[in-house]
């Protein structure tokens, strides 16, 4: 009998809290400040997260940092932005430095469990790959036995590199760089055969780095699996929520046709779906410890995924990059999100 008091007692426990997000401490760190610190990658990346000459950082994984200001705040442009290289980046999220790092981190699970780190969600799905100058000659990775290859110091490509030569039977010089500004510049400069890293990287340094893009090429072979995406300190279910949520967000609003441009409209849905999502029927705010409605703040704000995507690395974009593996589940891509509701 008295198991069953204890049970009764334990459920009631649960549904009292249920609904309600509990706080924790980087959130509450964050809701103090008043602003997100979002770790970025240095230097930069084409279409995923670059600065301009007036200090405005753009691009994919910038979008994801604003989603998850819009979230908390209602206001997309509280966050600011630091530079780190792949050397600093879990350092300075595990020190406090950084509250989220957005900046194409692979998930891997040596990051996810030895580092007291925890990935909340795979922004884009990518694979690691080679470019080569075109008078090279090169046409596949195979022959690149023997040669020399630019790649960033501390990553997973510079282990990928490693794995791929050894499993093919085959000798490389890697010339390893910390600052991705300095690995670009000594690839175009002649310094290595190839230049290694995941594909996004590849095509958005050959359009925004190459002297001349089309004396460059992509080699066809992709040598790894690369889910990238942001990353918080462990201990924060709450704040670990809102960042996997705001991006779950995108996908939904995506989904069921909810962009920027029509989401005022949206609002008037009688889909019970779209409905939920946009705080029009209350109770997915609540449960996340936000605003009701912070998906409509974000998608106003922001915009959908694929928003997000066509603007920065898409058709929109001077990249021009194909959706692929990262068109919605619905379309024949990977990008499936849980249910709001």
């Amino acid at each position: 009998m008295q198991r069953i008091f204890l049970a009764l007692a334990v459920c009631g426990a649960m549904i009292s809290h249920a609904g309600q997000a509990l706080a924790g401490k980087d959130l509450d760190a964050v809701k103090a400040r008043g602003t997100l610190i979002c770790g970025v990658a240095v230097g930069g990346i084409a279409g995923f997260m670059v600065v301009d000459s007036q200090g405005k950082w753009t691009g994919m994984n910038v979008d994801i940092c604003r989603a998850v200001s819009a979230a908390i705040f209602g206001d997309s442009e509280k966050v600011k932005y630091v530079p780190l290289s792949g050397q600093q980046r879990f350092t300075a999220l595990q020190s406090g430095e950084v509250d989220l790092l957005s900046n194409n981190s692979t998930w891997t699970l040596t990051r996810d469990t030895a580092l007291g780190l925890d990935f909340v969600g795979i922004t884009y799905y990518d694979g690691q790959g080679f470019m080569v100058n075109k008078k090279l000659g090169v046409k596949s990775a195979k022959e690149l036995n023997g040669a020399s290859i630019c790649v960033l110091s501390g990553s997973t490509s510079e282990l990928n590199i490693a794995d791929y030569f050894r499993s093919n039977k085959m000798s490389f010089r890697p010339v390893l760089f910390e600052d991705p500004d300095q690995s670009r510049a000594a690839f175009f400069g002649g310094r290595c055969d190839a230049y290694s890293g995941d594909q996004a990287r590849l095509y958005a340094t050959r359009a925004a780095n190459a002297p001349n893009p089309e004396d460059y090429v992509v080699l066809p072979e992709i040598i790894s699996k690369e889910p990238l995406g942001p990353v918080v300190r462990h201990g924060d279910n709450q704040f670990a929520d809102i960042v996997r949520w705001a991006q779950y967000a995108m996908l939904e609003a995506e989904e069921y046709g909810i962009t920027s441009k029509n989401v005022d409209e949206m609002l008037k849905s009688e889909n019970p779906s779209i409905k939920r999502i946009l705080g029009v029927t209350p109770g997915m705010g609540k449960a996340l410890g936000v605003d009701e409605k912070w998906v409509y703040t974000i998608v106003k704000q922001v915009g959908n995924y694929g928003e997000s995507f066509d603007r920065n690395v898409g058709k929109d974009s001077p990249l021009k990059v194909e959706r692929g593996q990262n068109e919605l589940w619905t379309k024949g891509g990977l990008q499936y999100a849980p249910p709001i509701r």
